[in-house]
């Protein structure tokens, strides 16, 4: 469940995005809105369609008809300017209605700008209302999904699988969501297990004949008792049984290393990088490579064999691959609430693709030593993992590797027991 070290996850370009609960509240608001202007539109109309149909009852019907001049009467006008009325002014002609048809049509119009400008503001109202209402269910009904997500995230970002959501509550499509992640971490648990003690138990169940073997060769050796065309076959299966030996002794730390039974103790990195420079520095001059340490205080919690075995490896690491003439350097230290132990090395040059293999067990790089078992950095990252740690690789331009990794830095006060 965790990923790769040393590389970055393939994901998609980081762009915002609208957490689920915003896009649902958005989406019924929307929904909200547009169907209350359409109902809105339609009663508009259906108020005007009444007013409409029952004008009769406030216009008299003869009103409602177009005014005629009855027949045969005869002209009345006068013919003397000076004597017709004096007309109305203009503006109060126009502005005052002069007959019950045009006041009832100016009364249909106020009442029912009215009533659109009304409607329009409680709208309005009642959309932000309504979004308000959205945004709190969406929060209520997506707060077990929010639960099962951050416990999914915690699980993963951990180093063991023994933690489950045990969701309670209704039923429903989120609690067959947990239930469902239950499982499948139930399952893996169980395969990760029988994995891990299937490769301790062989691991075990090998180191005795070995050790027999080992004997079976070494006596006759030390004796004198092997003609001089039989050593050099000897030789080369002593080598061999060594080297099974320590393939089976990394298969152990690697079980170890994965299995989160613990007990802490108070530890300092920069010990662990001296007693791993002693250890190297017979292979070192063998190999013509010079190893340099920079040891600062780092002080951190957990199991000190494990521990001692991140430095050692690392420090091997870069030891053995490495060309002759070259340098390793391991460095310890802090930076912020983190430990850090850092190996760094001259050799071939890598690519940022090559780095995820280097992690993965029984691979040796790109030069295939035959002195590596390639599960060095397997172990590390192994112990790292259970330890609560991370560890990181990055190429140098100039060719070699250096491998970085980093612990939660020991709190003060009592020590861990």
């Amino acid at each position: 469940m965790s990923r790769t070290p040393g590389t970055r996850a393939r994901t998609r370009p980081a762009r915002y995005r609208l957490p689920l609960r915003g896009r649902l509240t958005l989406t019924t608001t929307a929904l909200f809105a547009v169907l209350g202007a359409a109902l809105l539109f339609l009663n508009w109309l259906s108020s005007r369609q009444l007013i409409e149909d029952n004008r009769y009852l406030v216009v008299p019907a003869a009103d409602l008809l177009p005014a005629a001049e009855p027949p045969g009467l005869p002209d009345t006008s006068p013919l003397d300017p000076a004597q017709s009325p004096a007309p109305l002014p203009p503006s109060t002609s126009e502005a005052m209605p002069t007959t019950p048809s045009e006041a009832f049509a100016d009364f249909q119009h106020s009442v029912l700008n009215e009533l659109l400008i009304r409607s329009l503001l409680l709208l309005a109202l009642f959309t932000g209302l309504a979004a308000l209402l959205a945004l709190w269910a969406s929060r209520r009904s997506l707060h077990r999904l929010t639960q099962v997500t951050a416990a999914a995230q915690r699980i993963g970002t951990g180093s063991t699988l023994d933690e489950r959501l045990d969701l309670t509550g209704p039923h429903d499509e989120v609690r067959e969501l947990g239930d469902t992640f239950d499982a499948m971490l139930d399952r893996l648990d169980r395969s990760f297990t029988a994995q891990r003690h299937f490769t301790a138990h062989a691991s075990h169940e090998l180191r005795t004949p070995l050790t027999v073997q080992r004997t079976a060769l070494e006596i006759p050796l030390a004796q004198g008792r092997v003609p001089d065309e039989l050593k050099p076959a000897l030789h080369r299966a002593l080598d061999a049984n060594a080297r099974t030996e320590r393939l089976i002794e990394a298969l152990l730390t690697l079980a170890r290393g994965e299995s989160e039974n613990l007990t802490p103790h108070p530890v300092d990195l920069a010990d662990l990088a001296g007693h791993a420079v002693a250890d190297l520095a017979g292979e070192a001059r063998t190999s013509a490579v010079r190893i340099t340490a920079h040891p600062n205080p780092a002080p951190v919690a957990g199991d000190p064999s494990l521990l001692r075995q991140i430095a050692l490896n690392l420090l091997a690491n870069a030891v053995r691959h490495n060309h002759p003439g070259g340098t390793a350097t391991i460095t310890t230290g802090t930076v912020g609430q983190l430990a850090f132990i850092e190996a760094a090395n001259t050799g071939p040059v890598l690519t940022p693709a090559e780095i995820p293999t280097l992690f993965e067990p029984f691979r040796r790089g790109p030069e295939r030593r035959s002195k590596g078992l390639g599960l060095g950095l397997a172990v590390v990252r192994a112990i790292t993992l259970t330890h609560h740690g991370k560890v990181t690789a990055t190429p140098r331009p100039g060719g070699g590797l250096t491998v970085r990794v980093e612990l939660p830095l020991r709190p003060r006060g009592r020590p861990p027991t």
